[in-house]
């Protein structure tokens, strides 16, 4: 052994001294740190701070436990909703690719070693210099697998604790291996120095928070249903009749104005996210102005979209919609309803005449609205099935049952009177021109009625049109071409033909026909807001059988022509209230040139919720 001398005995203290030095120092930084990560910040003694959120209170002095529902945890296993994982959560608050899909077993990511491997982060983002600081200086920022950041999506509290953590251990690599040129002690204090001068801002800042976590939790207690949606629909309507006769009577139909209104409350439910049922009630007083040589006008021309239904006493609740949709497959679209109407479940009109079909909302006419087609049908049980084959093309399928829950003889779901319709739609890509070819079966019984008091027939059109044999069943092969092209944002027209073979089984035969042509102008004087402008040809018997009376004499048809003209502009006066004045005007009522024109005037307001 070789003896230490003096001066190597001397050597020691020094070694000794720097190694206390670089304890010590290490010992600072750390204090440092951990005043930074938990500063003594007195919170906002705002009432609204009621609820304390963990991940935001930061007094180290006081456990978070304002709210006696939120305890301090010491132990990751305290936590009920984290598990083991066996892919190990991101060590970063940008890993995953989803928030609601943590950890994420494709989120292959790499560590990023220079900002500008991130893609959509700009040296102009103000966030520039502090993320390339947290890349060069520390190297603790990673990207997506597609070399992105994403700064502006929100973060979870897990991907904060993946962060924070991932930070912090890079901070005490850093210390431990003595790289105190990375981390500089002027840095903590500056940071440290910065909470504090903005300790009421922050203290502020988590008062906010914890307030909205606070709101946020109690909407979530008390909303009506976390798998039901529940939308209101109020009508009120002033109007009545200016001008024209009873087609009956020949006397002048009453110059009456009212006020009336139409209620419907729809409830929306889900059970698997891609079903519904929905539930639809509806009350009402708008009387109708006429029907099949009954009413004001003794005639269903100029017969308005939102009359109640002569079923149910004025304004008395009752179920008018019961439908279950769901998907069997990814482009079909099966529709189960115990009270519907099968074209209107599937939407076969709405999108060809996209400005004037709509629930309390676009034309005031029944007949506007949509071809005679889609009308020959009235509520009932049923199925309708929707086929989407690619973008363009599209086919619907409905069978409706008018008196399906009827269990009398001449009714029930095979039995009695029923509608089936298809219809093979057609959209262009740009979905400005719309094309639907329509076919339609119907049979009644004799003597049967439907639900809205009609017995067969569009329900719309002229007294001979809609009128049926006594004692003899009818059946009805109905055809329809309809069309929308929409030129420019502000302007587009739409029209549409419709004929009718009425058989009458026993008797003969008849023709019905129908026409119209529609202009609308959305967002006329007002974004949102929509101008309409609409003339037809209400249905028209124009060849019947020489044996067959349907109350003219043998073989009488409508002897004139009668144009159905009719304008409206719906101001929308917010997201929520609509204002529509209209008016309806027919002329030679009930395709005869002796009746003088009628002329009806309606200003309707739409609330919706």
């Amino acid at each position: 052994m070789v003896p230490r001398g003096p001066a190597q005995r001397a050597i020691a203290p020094e070694q000794h001294k720097a190694s206390v030095q670089t304890n010590n120092s290490v010992m600072d930084h750390q204090r440092l740190i951990s005043q930074v990560v938990s500063p003594k910040v007195e919170r906002s003694p705002s009432p609204t701070s009621t609820v304390a959120n963990p991940a935001l209170k930061s007094d180290s002095s006081k456990p978070p436990n304002d709210d006696p529902a939120i305890k301090h945890v010491t132990s990751v296993s305290e936590l009920s909703d984290v598990k083991r994982s066996p892919t190990p959560i991101p060590a970063n608050p940008s890993l995953s690719r989803d928030s609601s899909k943590l950890p994420n077993r494709d989120a292959t990511i790499d560590q990023v070693n220079s900002v500008s491997q991130l893609s959509d982060v700009k040296p102009t983002d103000w966030a520039f210099q502090a993320l390339q600081s947290l890349v060069e200086r520390y190297g603790v920022i990673a990207g997506y697998p597609n070399q992105t950041f994403r700064g502006n999506r929100a973060m979870t509290r897990y991907e904060f604790a993946a962060g924070l953590n991932a930070a912090l251990n890079r901070i005490t690599e850093l210390l431990a291996a003595g790289t105190s040129n990375l981390v500089r002690k002027e840095d903590l204090v500056t940071l440290q120095t910065l909470q504090n001068q903005f300790a009421a801002e922050l203290a502020q800042l988590r008062g906010r928070v914890d307030a909205l976590e606070a709101h946020t939790a109690s909407l979530e207690q008390h909303q009506f249903s976390t798998t039901t949606k529940f939308l209101g629909e109020v009508e009120t309507v002033i109007g009545g009749i200016l001008a024209g006769n009873n087609v009956v009577t020949k006397r002048p139909a009453p110059r009456i104005i009212t006020f009336q209104d139409r209620v419907r409350l729809i409830f929306n439910t889900s059970f698997t996210g891609t079903d519904q049922l929905r539930t639809t009630l509806t009350a009402g007083n708008i009387a109708s102005l006429g029907g099949t040589r009954t009413g004001l006008f003794g005639t269903t021309e100029g017969r308005t979209s939102d009359n109640a239904t002569p079923r149910f006493p004025n304004n008395d609740v009752y179920l008018s919609g019961l439908r279950y949709q769901f998907k069997p497959f990814k482009n079909t679209q099966v529709n189960i309803f115990a009270q519907s109407d099968g074209a209107f479940e599937i939407g076969l009109s709405g999108p060809i005449n996209p400005y004037f079909e709509g629930s309390a909302a676009n034309a005031i006419s029944r007949y506007a609205r949509r071809n005679m087609v889609y009308d020959y049908g009235d509520t009932g049980p049923g199925i309708a099935v929707l086929q989407q084959f690619d973008k363009q093309w599209q086919l619907g399928l409905a069978y409706t049952a008018i008196n399906g829950d009827t269990p009398t003889p001449d009714n029930g779901l095979f039995s009695g009177r029923y509608v089936a319709l298809g219809q093979l739609s057609y959209y262009s890509p740009s979905k400005d021109f719309r094309l639907a070819l329509t076919y339609a079966n119907t049979y009644s019984p004799p003597n049967t009625t439907g639900q809205t008091g009609t017995n067969f027939g569009p329900v719309i059109g002229s007294n001979l049109a809609n009128s049926t044999v006594a004692g003899t069943g009818t059946v009805g092969n109905l055809y329809g071409i309809q069309a929308f092209y929409k030129i420019n944002p502000k302007f587009a027209i739409n029209g549409w033909v419709g004929y009718s073979a009425h058989r009458y089984l026993g008797r003969g035969d008849g023709q019905v026909w129908n026409w119209a042509v529609g202009l609308a102008f959305p967002d006329l004087l007002k974004e949102g807001s929509l101008g309409g402008l609409f003339i037809g040809m209400e249905p028209k018997l124009t060849a019947l059988s020489k044996n067959v009376d349907l109350g003219a004499g043998p073989g009488q048809v409508d002897k004139d022509t009668s144009l159905h003209i009719e304008g409206f502009y719906q101001y929308q006066l917010n997201d929520n209230i609509a204002i529509t004045p209209g008016f309806i005007w027919i002329t030679a009522p009930d395709f005869n040139a002796d009746n003088p024109a009628s002329l009806v005037a309606w200003l309707r307001t739409t609330f919706k919720f």
